[in-house]
């Protein structure tokens, strides 16, 4: 757990003061705090940016009782067995394998290890 002070200055007056408290696994880096900050950005980014942009998370409008939190989890196990499947050849999207798992059985099949009898 570490806490950063941070100041913003606009023009000569100081603007406000923000204190942020991260809870991270790593070790804080007080030599360069920046570094830990930006790992922590790192990981958030790189989940919730990808659940905008491949499921459209913040275009969803549902709503009642758990539906959220159940298609969130479910969003993100898609998601983790899309990145999983690297059967793919070249650099293919997020967005293309799901809408191609989506299109063909055998390759949703595929990423989801069932073979058929």
């Amino acid at each position: 757990m570490g806490c950063l002070v941070s100041q913003r200055i606009v023009g000569d007056k100081v603007a406000d003061f923000k204190q942020r408290c991260y809870n991270n696994s790593r070790q804080f880096n007080q030599q360069d705090p920046s570094q830990t900050v930006r790992a922590h950005w790192e990981i958030e980014n790189r989940l919730h940016w990808m659940l905008d942009v491949c499921f459209g998370e913040e275009d969803c409008m549902v709503r009642k009782d758990n539906a959220q939190l159940n298609l969130s989890l479910f969003k993100k196990i898609v998601l983790n067995l899309i990145r999983a499947d690297k059967t793919d050849v070249g650099k293919t999207n997020l967005r293309l394998k799901r809408k191609r798992a989506a299109w063909d059985d055998d390759i949703r099949m595929r990423m989801l290890v069932i073979r058929p009898l």
